[in-house]
């Protein structure tokens, strides 16, 4: 699970970049639009989870149960922030699923280390 846990940080501080960039597009886009959508905003919830998760990941891959728990309540939350409030910014379900993947990984790692 080290492997994995590298792995998924690294890719997760990547995706943040994206993330962030296309949050604030779709921000822009929804307040020029004046359609009532969340969705940029939801999108800059979900790259910060995306940071402070890949972080965490990267900092705890050789831990104990302490950083698997912080990683399912940071990737939880985005996935969460992120399938509730997607609204009109489609990609937001692709982010907000990867989210989840590394919530379920790190619930199997946590299992598993017992």
């Amino acid at each position: 699970m080290k492997t994995w846990k590298l792995v998924s940080g690294i890719l997760s501080i990547v995706l943040f970049v994206f993330v962030t960039f296309q949050s604030c597009a779709a921000g822009v886009a929804n307040t020029l639009e004046a359609n009532g959508e969340v969705g940029g905003s939801a999108g800059i919830i979900v790259a910060l989870m995306l940071l402070v998760g890949g972080i965490v990941s990267i900092a705890t891959r050789n831990g104990g149960k302490g950083g698997n728990i912080a990683l399912i309540i940071l990737f939880g939350i985005g996935a969460l922030c992120g399938f509730a409030l997607a609204g009109g910014y489609s990609d937001l379900y692709i982010w907000s699923a990867w989210c989840l993947i590394c919530a379920i990984l790190a619930i199997v790692s946590l299992v598993k280390s017992k």
